[in-house]
């Protein structure tokens, strides 16, 4: 058999990128000052792999023998977005960054938009996704128009309530946004962000849905599927590779249900299968509002599931663990950091692992999917296949 899973625990990075600075991110540290700020983590399976190798992280010891090989990869595009490390994950080094506005939206983008769509603005301008429905959802409902805004990152996000915008509609009109938003500002992404609720007790509902650029046509996954290989996503991984390379795609909302979807699809899986999942909720919930304690949590949840999920884990097949940037809950900022990532690599059947030390570049991962299904790998990226289950070190 050879079968493989990448899993994204979005936004958990394990400290400062020897960049950060130059993103207004120095000090960030989500893994670490998270366990610190929320009290510690309790992880045993996590800790047992060797995530407490990486670095000091408060409640997880290092082990002697760690049972995974375990390292950090650096993110060599420029950018710190969502959509340029998941790219970057597949092989796809951006050169150059997506337009951000953290000035809000230069008003004939958004006359156009109005324009297309039929849709009146407010907003525009950065915000946090929850203080901008709190603070601007009772005008979005006596005016009917819908609420934009952007963030740190390069996004264009519409919020619409339910009762003003029904959700096929909230889709309609970010089609309309993706179609519109053409270089020089080509944002990334555009989201789909509706809510539900009274005036005073408004919440998003999880049924966001994102819309992203086609990626280049460098991206591993159409390689993988021209090498014979299957490659099913769950949750919005989907989205991010805006479908291209993807045989399969099953729906997710959460972190509870893309685990539990996990299990279903790896049990069911061929022969020559990837399957990647992106749990969110690291991002979504708690990072982008700034809750540690969420966080630990989350990352408690995810460990008790994972020590089920490892015992099924068959012989040969391979398990990837990583993030596609930081979302320090701690800091100030309510938006992603410029951080290094965990890489935890379990091949099934070895109980040892090695200490894969720092790689430079998010498309290590692609290097070494290649290298196992024994397709092409990207133009850049090292494979670090041969080191697992070795036992040497880095």
């Amino acid at each position: 058999m050879a079968r493989a899973i990448l899993i994204v625990l979005d936004g958990l990075g394990v400290g400062g990128a020897p960049d950060a600075a130059a993103y207004g991110d120095l000090g960030s540290d989500t893994l670490a000052n998270m366990a610190t700020a929320a009290g510690g983590l309790a992880v045993p399976n996590l800790e047992s792999l060797g995530l407490g190798n990486l670095h000091a992280i408060k409640g997880v010891a290092p082990v002697a023998t760690a049972r995974a090989s375990y390292g950090r990869l650096v993110e060599v595009s420029a950018g710190k977005d969502s959509t340029t490390g998941h790219w970057e994950l597949m092989g796809i080094v951006t050169e150059h960054p997506f337009p951000t506005y953290p000035d809000g939206f230069p008003q004939d983008v958004l006359d156009e938009f109005t324009r297309r769509s039929g849709w009146g603005v407010i907003g525009n301008k950065a915000a946090s996704g929850t203080a901008i429905i709190a603070e601007l959802g009772d005008e979005h409902r006596a005016t009917r128009k819908l609420i934009v805004y952007t963030s740190a990152d390069s996004v264009f996000q519409i919020a619409a309530h339910d009762e003003v915008c029904d959700l096929q509609e909230l889709y309609r009109v970010c089609e309309v946004a993706r179609e519109l938003l053409q270089p020089p500002h080509q944002v990334s992404r555009v989201i789909a962000r509706p809510f539900t609720g009274p005036a005073g007790a408004y919440a998003r509902t999880p049924m966001r849905h994102d819309y992203s650029i086609a990626p280049p046509k460098e991206l591993l996954l159409p390689v993988l599927q021209g090498a014979g290989v299957c490659v099913e996503s769950i949750g919005k991984i989907y989205d991010l590779y805006a479908g291209v390379g993807i045989d399969k795609t099953y729906a997710s909302k959460n972190n509870g249900e893309g685990m539990a979807r996990l299990d279903e699809v790896y049990a069911a899986a061929a022969d020559n299968t990837l399957i990647l999942l992106n749990l969110v909720d690291f991002d979504m919930l708690w990072g982008h509002r700034n809750d540690p304690v969420g966080m630990r949590r989350g990352l408690e949840d995810f460990d008790r599931w994972l020590g089920g999920f490892l015992p099924r884990l068959q012989a040969g097949d391979l398990l990837l663990m990583t993030a596609d940037h930081g979302n320090d809950p701690t800091t100030p900022s309510t938006d992603h950091s410029r951080e290094m990532v965990p890489i935890l690599a379990c091949l099934g059947g070895c109980e040892q692992g090695a200490d894969l030390g720092t790689h430079e570049g998010f498309m290590d991962v692609a290097a070494t999917l290649a290298e196992y299904f024994g397709a092409d790998g990207p133009r850049r990226g090292t494979s670090f296949l041969a080191r697992l289950g070795d036992g040497s070190q880095a």
